[in-house]
């Protein structure tokens, strides 16, 4: 059973989240955690004055994602950074191209799932999740989110990420802020709660 993890991470942010994801993944039976990147898409120049080529280098041995590579897996959980309460241009750019697949009906049936991060505690890390749903429906995904048998969400005695619809983290600002072992520990158990329902779906 293949679990497929696309995502996007400018500052390293999110790719801490997929990493996270792939060990929860990893806990079930018979689940493999395949990460990809979708490809960059802004020029080298704007990533230097944007501060991220470290973090681009860190990342730089997870392959990029096909289009085609998609349709071999049972699941797919989606990683994006929040760009104005939706997701960044790169993964749009990448969804965009899914056409063929969509006529096929490739997608159809396997699991999708979505996680986030945001600079700030309000921006956009439900929004993000639920307007990229819709790209998911519209493939034929049956959507699984992030329940509330993860105890995390509830917690209150501390600033954090996570919602019912998903996994996610707030960066800062500045991206001084690294995922809290909560939000790590919501994106495990997001990972391992796709590949337990793919196992099922796939019985």
């Amino acid at each position: 059973m293949k679990v497929l993890i696309v995502y996007y991470s400018t500052y390293g942010h999110v790719h801490k989240m997929a990493e996270a994801i792939a060990e929860g993944i990893r806990e079930v039976d018979g689940a493999e955690a395949v990460l990809r990147r979708v490809p960059e898409t802004l020029p080298a120049e704007v990533l230097e004055k944007m501060g991220a080529v470290d973090a681009q280098k860190s990342q730089a041995h997870v392959p990029i994602c096909t289009v085609e590579e998609l349709a071999t897996a049972d699941a797919v959980i989606f990683g994006t950074p929040t760009r104005f309460g939706n997701m960044c241009g790169q993964m749009r750019q990448f969804l965009d191209a899914t056409g063929q697949l969509w006529s096929q009906g490739a997608l159809v049936g396997k699991v999708g799932s979505v996680f986030t991060s945001t600079a700030t505690q309000h921006g956009g890390q439900e929004s993000t999740i639920l307007s990229f749903h819709i790209s998911l429906l519209h493939h034929g995904f049956v959507i699984v989110g992030l329940p509330y048998a993860f105890q995390g969400q509830m917690r209150n005695d501390e600033i954090t990420g996570g919602s019912p619809y998903g996994a996610s983290t707030i960066a800062g600002t500045s991206g001084e802020r690294q995922p809290s072992e909560n939000e790590l520990d919501g994106a495990r158990f997001q990972g391992k709660h796709v590949a337990q329902i793919t196992s099922r779906l796939n019985a």
